[in-house]
């Protein structure tokens, strides 16, 4: 099994643990070269991240042999190459975007003067988010929607990595002037863990967690690298105990003196492999909103083969647990089990909106309140209670 990273048969049931990260074996992984031969499509090759052209972009998707062959050279940039690419204006005509930019902008001082809307992943005030951005454009403004999206390209790079039946979601971030600069690290899925619970996954996990979600930014205005654009290193992606070393110093430090930046124009896609160490740019001009429309593509198959009520299970198992609990009946690692058996585990999706992350990356899961309650010996009635506000947070 090789997920884009050097994999030995020993490490499928290893985990990776922080200390065992090492600088050498990672540079060795980041410090070579993108080649012509890598991304022949490519219309250039700057700080080794392919460039693909609108003309020579639309004419190689017209055909499907061309397509085939063009998707196949992205999906390879991403999972063996330098894990990002940018489609110079693949997106919407700079109408729409400026129409869209108006929708995101009035959304924005709608939501701060409710007093939501703020980004979780930056000091308050700094910048602003618009969480669940796809579905607001959408239902406020349908036949803008229907412009915006209409992007063969974009869809074309999505399929490239995730294939058909992609599930797209967005996030519009504005970092105003002064907005400071993110620290380097990987994104969702296991981006979005704490170190600890990143550690239980092993090894092979993850090897897949970034090939179930392709990471984008549509720009809506013109990026000079002095606004910021997104921190890049290429092939960061392929050190497979990448989600265990990016909180580290001195791989952060080594982001920080190798990482690349590309200016961007207004429509152009920037799109890399979540695994990518990467970070937001900080704003150092005195009059650049960087107002850029992020997008976070799924894979088809993050989703089990039934579905089923977990509220209503977890109502229902909760007294047994709390009996067993109050009688010893139970050990806590037997108390784990069923419970991972029933409720629902996994943060997300969610709605950043209502459900922001607790103390960490996430918010709390049916699962944790489940183990909390259990933990304090509170009711079924007060269990119960605390399932449903998080439910309607979840879903509000």
């Amino acid at each position: 099994m090789n997920i884009g990273a050097t994999f030995t048969p020993n490490e499928a049931s290893s985990y990776y643990t922080a200390d065992a990260c090492d600088l050498s074996a990672f540079r060795q992984c980041v410090e070579r070269q993108t080649n012509e031969a890598d991304a022949p499509a490519a219309e250039a090759i700057t700080h080794n991240i392919p460039i693909y052209g609108q003309a020579a972009t639309e004419q190689g998707l017209s055909a499907i042999e061309t397509k085939r062959a063009l998707m196949a050279e992205w999906a390879h940039v991403l999972l063996h190459g330098p894990g990002v690419l940018v489609l110079k204006q693949s997106g919407a005509d700079h109408q729409t975007i400026d129409a869209a930019s108006q929708i995101f902008e009035t959304i924005i001082e709608e939501e701060s003067a409710a007093g939501s809307g703020a980004d979780h992943f930056a000091a308050a005030g700094a910048n602003a988010r618009i969480w669940n951005a796809l579905q607001k454009l959408c239902v406020r403004a349908p036949e803008l929607f229907a412009r915006y999206h209409a992007t063969p390209a974009i869809d074309a790079v999505c399929e490239a990595w995730l294939g058909p039946g992609y599930q797209m979601t967005a996030q519009v971030n504005l970092v105003r002037p002064g907005g400071k600069a993110q620290q380097a690290h990987r994104d969702y899925h296991l981006g979005f863990q704490t170190a600890e619970v990143s550690a239980q996954f092993p090894a092979h996990a993850h090897l897949l967690s970034p090939v179930l979600t392709l990471q984008g930014g549509i720009a809506h205005v013109d990026v000079p690298v002095d606004a910021g654009p997104t921190k890049l290193l290429p092939f960061s992606q392929t050190y497979a105990p990448g989600y265990a070393a990016w909180r580290k110093a001195e791989f952060s430090a080594y982001f920080e003196a190798h990482h690349v930046q590309l200016p961007l124009q207004k429509g152009d896609a920037l799109f890399f492999n979540p695994a990518l160490f990467h970070a937001g740019g900080e704003n150092k001009t005195n009059d650049i909103q960087r107002l850029v429309n992020l997008v976070q593509v799924s894979s088809p198959f993050g989703r089990a083969m039934e579905s089923m009520d977990r509220i209503a299970m977890a109502k229902a198992l909760y007294p047994a647990l709390l009996k067993a609990s109050a009688k010893g009946d139970m050990t806590l690692p037997e108390q784990g089990a069923a419970i991972a058996a029933c409720a629902e585990g996994y943060a997300f999706p969610t709605n950043l909106d209502t459900d922001p992350p607790a103390g960490g990356l996430a918010p709390l899961t049916h699962a944790d309140i489940m183990r909390n309650c259990l933990r304090d010996g509170v009711d079924p009635v007060g269990f119960s209670t605390a399932l449903d506000e998080a439910e309607f947070k979840r879903r509000a």
